[in-house]
C-alpha cells in the first residue's frame, strides 16, 4: 500500500480576527455547557428569572468565572465569558458592577502576588520540572472580595446571585479546609450579608468537584442552587441561558453530594488526610460513590442522577423484552406533563441476587436522554442491557459470573426516584468470561463489607414485590449463556504483520528513537509542551524514519479542548522558541516585554466544559458532536492524538483532577468516553488517548503513590470504564498513569497493558506513558515499559535511550518485545491524518 506523507505547514493563522469556525465551535461549547448544568434546588419556582430583570451578582466567579482546571487540562482560548458578562449579554441589568469591578482589581493583585511567590520559590533559572513542581503544588486561592454593603435605594432588585468558585488542578489534591472544600470565613459572612439584604438568593457552585453545602441549611432564603462545575469559555452565556429559561435545565449529577465530607467512606485516609501519600489503601472495595451510600443507607444531600427541570415529566409504560439469550431491551414512555419544553433522562439500574459474592444495592446499566419535548408531548425510549453488564468478578474463580437468582430492573430520572419495573430470573449460576487472576496484592487488605445475606434478603424482597405488582419477570437460562474463554498472547506476539514487516527494516537506533522520542527536540523543557511542529503541543513522535515513509505525529493535551500556545512567531522560516511558562495560565508567567522577531501565528482553541460537566449532560449524541468539533480543530492545527478524555473514577471529592474526569460511576464514564472518542475519530486520522490508566485517583505524590486495591474492585470499578470505552469505540491510544498498582508502576505493568487491555479487551491501538514517567528512579524504566507492552515513552529523555541500549545489550529487554511495541506505534501512525487520504 502506498502512503504519502503530508507536507507540514505552520499551524494556525496570521489573521488575528475571529474566524468563522471559532464562532460555530463556541456554539457547540455553549450548548454542551448549558445541557450539563444541574439545577439542584428551585424553591417557589424562583427560576427562570424574568427577562430583562435586575439582579445583583456577587462572589469570586461573578466576574472571574472559572472555565476549567489548571495544568494539562488548561486551554488557551481567545476569551472567557464570565457570568456577569453572560447575564448582561442576555439582557439582564446587573446592579453590582461596581463590586465586580473592585473584585477584579483585588483578583489581579492576588494573581500577581501568587505569580511572584511561585517565581521566588522556584528560583531564577529553574528548569521546567522544578518550576512545574512549585506551580502545581501552590494552587491559586480565589480572594473573597469586598464586604457586602446594604443596597442603596433605587437598586431595584430583591434577587441576588452568589457564585462560589474553586480552583484545582494537576499535581496537587484539594483540602478539606476553609477556602477549599469549606467556605472561608469571609465567604460565609458575605453569604450571610447577602441573605440579610436580599429576599431571593441563587447560589451557583463553580467548582470542579463537590464542596460543603451545610450553609444551605442555615439560610432559608437561598431559593435556588445550581452546579455549573467549570463550564468552559462560553460558561457565562450558558449560565444565562439557564437562568433566563432560554434553555430548560436537563443536567443530572454524575456524583453523590454527601451531607458531610466525613460521610465519604475513604475520607479519613484519602491522600494527605492521614499524612501518608506513599500508600493509598482502597479499603472501600467496590463501594465507591452511590454504591456505598445506597448500599449502606447513608443519608445524602443530593444523589446520583439527580437534577431538576422547569417542567415535569412522567415515565410510564415500562416494558421488558428478551432480545437474545444474553440481552434484554427496556422501554418506557416519557411525557412532558408541565408547561414548558424540556428534556428528560431515563436511568436504568439493576439490583443483583445474593450468592457467594456480596454486591452493591444498585448498579447503573443504561440511560437515555429524550429530545426536547413540548408540553404534553411523549417519546418512547428503548435501551438494552447485556448479560455482561450484570456480572460480578469472582476472584476465587478468576471469572466474571452471573449468580443464580432474581435481577431487579429499576427505572427513573435519578437513582433515588427509580422504581422496580420488572426483572429477570436466572435458573443457575453461569460463567460469562473466564480470565486469569491479575494484579496480586503485596500486602493485606481488609475491605469494608456488608453481610452476604443482605444481598440475598434484598433480592428476595424485590422478587416478592415484582410478583405482588405483577411485573414482567423474564426467564434466563444458564445453559444458554456462552462462556468466553480469554486467550492470552505474549506482548511480543501482538502486532499487525504489515507493520512488523516495516519495523524489520529499521535499525536498532531507529527503534529506540521511535520508542523514546528525541530528547533534543523539546523547547523550553519537556513537560507538557515538548512539541515543535505545533507550538504548545505536548509532544511528537520521532522523525527518524521520515525517509522511509513513516510520518511524525503530534500529540496535544487538554481534556477541555486542545492545549496549544495561543500564539507563536515564525522568523526566517523557523518557529521562534517559546518557554514552557508561556503555555500556563494564559501566559501569566511569561515576560512579554521583549518583542519577538518575525510574523505572529495565532492558535486560539475552543475551551469546552470540563469532563464532569460533560458527563452531567447524560447525552451521548451531544458528546459525539463535541468530539467531532474537537477533531476538526485537531485537523486544523495538525494534531493527530488528543491526550483525552480523562476517565479516572471520582473516588473522593478532594482529588485535584476530578474536574477532568467524568464520574464516580464506571458505566457513565465509559459510555461518555466512548461517545467522545467516536466523535473525535469521525475525523480522518484523528484519535483520542483515554487516560490515566489506571487508579490515578490522587495527585499528591502521584509519581510514587501505590494504589493498594483488590482485584475485584479494580476490575469492577476502576478498569470497567476503560473497558467500555475500548470495546465500544477503539480509541487510537491509551495513556498509563504515574502511580503504582499493588506495588508495580502502571507504566511497567504487564497485567495492565498486555493482559487486560490487549488480551482481555481486544485493544488494537497504542499505549504510551504519561510525561516523564520514567525519569524518577530505577523502579520504572523505558525497558520496563517495552516489556509491559507500553509502546511509547513520552516525551523521551537521554536516560531512556541509554536504558534501552543497555538492557538490549544485557538481554533483559528482548528485541522481539521492542519491535512489537514499535509495530503497534507504526500501525497508529499509518492511520493518522499525516498521510494524504
Amino acid at each position: 500500500m502506498t502512503r504519502i506523507v503530508k507536507e507540514r505547514s505552520f499551524s494556525g493563522t496570521t489573521n488575528p480576527e475571529v474566524q468563522p469556525w471559532e464562532t460555530e465551535h463556541r456554539k457547540v461549547a455553549r450548548r454542551a455547557a448549558a445541557e450539563g448544568i444541574v439545577l439542584l434546588k428551585n424553591e417557589d419556582h424562583i427560576l427562570p428569572l424574568k427577562q430583562g430583570s435586575s439582579v445583583a451578582i456577587y462572589g469570586a466567579g461573578a466576574g472571574k468565572t472559572i472555565k476549567g482546571g489548571t495544568g494539562s487540562g488548561d486551554v488557551n482560548e481567545r476569551e472567557n465569558i464570565s457570568i456577569c458578562q453572560g447575564m448582561k449579554n442576555a439582557g439582564f441589568q446587573v446592579t453590582t458592577e461596581s463590586w465586580i469591578e473592585s473584585y477584579e482589581k483585588i483578583y489581579d493583585k492576588a494573581r500577581q502576588d501568587w505569580k511572584n511567590d511561585i517565581l521566588s520559590r522556584a528560583g531564577e533559572g529553574a528548569d521546567t520540572m522544578d518550576f512545574f513542581a512549585v506551580y502545581s503544588t501552590t494552587p491559586f486561592i480565589m480572594p473573597a472580595g469586598d464586604p457586602i454593603r446594604k443596597p442603596e435605594e433605587g437598586e431595584n432588585t430583591d434577587t441576588a446571585i452568589y457564585v462560589l468558585s474553586r480552583v484545582a488542578g494537576e499535581g496537587s489534591d484539594r483540602n478539606a479546609d476553609k477556602g477549599d472544600y469549606y467556605l472561608k470565613d469571609e465567604e460565609y459572612q458575605m453569604l450571610s450579608d447577602i441573605c440579610a439584604y436580599y429576599r431571593d438568593i441563587i447560589v451557583i457552585i463553580n467548582a470542579g468537584a463537590q464542596v460543603d453545602l451545610s450553609f444551605m441549611d442555615e439560610f432559608s432564603n437561598i431559593k435556588a442552587l445550581l452546579s455549573i462545575v467549570q463550564p468552559g469559555m462560553e460558561g457565562g452565556n450558558a449560565v444565562a441561558d439557564i437562568l433566563s429559561g432560554k434553555v430548560n435545565p436537563s443536567g443530572k449529577l454524575a456524583d453523590t453530594w454527601a451531607y458531610k465530607y466525613e460521610d465519604y467512606p475513604n475520607s479519613e485516609k484519602f491522600s494527605h488526610n492521614n499524612g501518608n501519600v506513599e500508600t493509598e489503601i482502597y479499603d472501600e472495595g467496590i463501594y465507591v460513590g452511590y454504591r456505598y451510600f445506597d448500599t449502606f443507607e447513608v443519608p445524602i444531600r443530593y444523589g446520583f442522577g439527580y437534577g431538576l427541570s422547569y417542567t415535569e415529566f412522567e415515565i410510564s409504560d415500562y416494558c421488558l423484552k428478551t432480545v437474545s439469550a444474553e440481552k434484554i431491551s427496556i422501554s418506557a414512555t416519557v411525557k412532558n406533563t408541565g408547561n414548558v419544553s424540556g428534556k428528560e433522562v431515563v436511568q436504568v439500574y439493576a439490583s443483583l441476587p445474593g450468592g457467594t459474592l456480596e454486591k452493591e444495592a444498585h448498579r447503573l446499566c443504561a440511560y437515555a436522554k429524550t429530545r426536547e419535548l413540548k408540553p404534553g408531548e411523549k417519546e418512547k425510549v428503548t435501551m438494552e442491557i447485556s448479560a455482561d453488564q450484570l456480572t460480578s468478578y469472582d476472584e476465587k474463580k478468576a471469572a466474571w459470573i452471573l449468580e443464580e437468582g432474581f435481577y431487579g430492573i429499576w427505572m427513573g430520572n435519578s437513582l433515588a426516584s427509580a422504581k422496580l419495573c420488572g426483572g429477570m430470573k436466572l435458573d443457575a449460576t453461569a460463567t460469562k468470561r473466564q480470565v486469569r487472576n491479575l494484579f496480586p496484592l503485596k500486602q493485606e487488605l481488609e475491605e469494608i463489607a456488608q453481610e452476604i445475606s443482605s444481598t440475598a434478603k434484598r433480592a428476595e424482597a424485590e422478587e416478592k414485590l415484582a410478583g405482588e405488582q405483577e411485573l414482567t419477570v423474564l426467564e434466563l437460562h444458564a445453559a444458554d449463556i456462552t462462556t468466553e474463554i480469554i486467550e492470552y498472547k505474549k506482548n511480543a506476539d501482538l502486532y499487525e504483520k504489515e507493520a512488523m514487516d516495516f519495523v524489520n527494516t529499521l535499525s536498532e537506533e531507529e527503534l529506540i528513537d521511535l520508542a523514546a522520542g528525541d530528547p533534543g527536540k523539546a523547547q523550553g523543557g519537556n513537560l507538557g509542551a515538548a512539541g515543535i511542529s505545533v507550538p504548545g503541543s505536548a509532544g511528537e513522535t520521532h522523525r527518524c524514519a521520515i525517509e522511509k515513509g513513516l510520518a511524525s505525529i503530534v500529540l496535544a493535551d487538554g481534556p477541555a479542548g486542545l492545549r496549544l500556545m495561543k500564539y507563536y512567531h515564525v522568523n526566517n522560516g523557523s518557529i521562534v522558541s517559546m518557554p514552557f511558562e508561556f503555555s500556563l495560565e494564559g501566559g501569566l508567567f511569561y515576560d512579554d516585554s521583549k518583542e519577538l522577531p518575525g510574523e505572529r501565528y495565532y492558535q486560539y482553541c475552543t475551551a469546552i466544559p470540563v469532563g464532569t460537566l460533560l458527563a452531567q449532560t447524560w447525552n451521548q449524541e451531544l458528546i459525539r458532536e463535541v468530539g467531532v468539533m474537537i477533531g476538526t480543530e485537531m485537523e486544523r492545527f495538525g494534531v493527530t492524538l488528543w491526550l483525552a478524555p480523562g476517565m479516572n473514577i471520582h473516588r473522593n471529592p478532594l482529588c485535584g483532577r476530578n474536574f477532568e474526569y467524568y464520574s464516580e460511576d464506571p458505566y457513565i464514564s465509559g459510555t461518555i468516553a466512548a461517545a467522545m472518542t467516536e466523535g473525535v475519530q469521525f475525523n480522518y486520522g484523528c484519535g483520542t488517548t483515554i487516560k490515566h490508566f489506571a487508579c490515578n485517583n490522587q495527585e499528591d505524590n502521584r509519581m510514587g503513590s501505590d494504589s493498594v486495591v483488590s482485584e475485584r474492585a479494580l476490575r469492577e470499578v476502576y478498569l470497567k470504564g476503560f473497558e467500555i470505552a475500548v470495546k465500544e469505540s477503539q480509541p487510537m491510544s491509551i495513556m498509563t498513569s504515574y502511580n503504582l498498582i499493588n506495588g508495580i508502576h502502571a507504566a511497567n505493568n504487564y497485567d495492565l497493558c498486555t493482559e487486560t487491555a490487549r488480551n482481555e479487551w481486544g485493544f488494537k491501538g497504542m499505549i504510551m506513558t504519561d510525561w516523564t514517567t520514567t525519569e524518577h528512579g530505577d523502579n520504572c524504566t523505558a525497558s520496563g515499559c517495552m516489556r509491559a507492552g507500553n509502546d511509547l515513552v513520552m516525551p523521551g529523555c537521554f536516560g531512556d535511550h541509554e536504558n534501552l541500549h543497555r538492557e538490549l545489550a544485557e538481554g533483559t529487554l528482548t528485541i522481539r518485545d521492542l519491535k512489537a511495541c514499535i509495530a503497534r506505534l507504526v500501525s497508529v501512525i499509518w492511520k493518522s491524518n499525516q498521510y494524504l487520504k
